[in-house]
């Protein structure tokens, strides 16, 4: 299986979960399962890190930052080369299911800017998320894309947010606690207040 995570749950991950892992039980679990590529963290969420919370992440999970893990581990995965699978369905979707119409309209955005929004879109972490995602399973791959966000409300943004586009794309999603609990046996806690 590869689990596919966002900027968002390792932050999650590194502010809540492990300063009560004292043991680095959590700590050793998430570096052995990126190591062996169970766990893919893509370059656009590689950035993010770098940068997010100034750089909390790599600095708590700092085997990223080792180059001989990186490439042993074959990470950051790297998506500028990346097709989209069926793309004619996939750009169908793009342009009908994944935006928001209301915010569209409300917002008047014309034809042309409607096509310099979508190549943002194409180009962002979230969206690269899926393209990874969507190319794991076209080689046969069951895929879990972890994301903290949810399907409701999207902050007044012009597309929808993970999880609805993953629902479209059958994608399957879970957040940061249901993939930990999912792996509640390989990982023992000894969490001390």
């Amino acid at each position: 299986m590869k689990i596919v995570i966002d900027t968002n749950s390792l932050l999650s991950l590194v502010r809540y979960y492990l300063p009560f892992d004292n043991e680095n039980h959590l700590l050793d679990f998430f570096q052995s399962k990126i190591a062996n590529g169970n766990i893919v963290i893509i370059d656009k969420v590689y950035q993010q890190c770098q940068y997010q919370a100034k750089g909390l992440i790599l600095e708590k999970l700092e085997f990223l930052t080792e180059k001989n893990f990186l490439k042993e581990s074959k990470q950051p995965f790297k998506t500028s080369d990346l097709l989209i699978p069926n793309p004619k369905k996939f750009f169908h979707l793009l342009d009908n299911n994944f935006v928001n119409s209301i915010v569209k309209k409300q917002k008047k955005i014309t034809d042309a800017e409607f096509e310099v929004e979508k190549e943002r879109f194409l180009e962002d972490a979230d969206m690269k998320l899926v393209i990874a995602s969507l190319n794991f399973i076209q080689k046969g791959e069951d895929v879990l894309l972890i994301t903290e966000e949810t399907s409701s409300s999207n902050d007044n943004k012009l597309f929808n947010k993970i999880p609805l586009i993953c629902y479209d794309l059958e994608i399957a999603t879970k957040t940061l606690p249901e993939l930990i609990s999912m792996f509640n046996d390989d990982i023992k806690f000894s969490i001390v207040k």
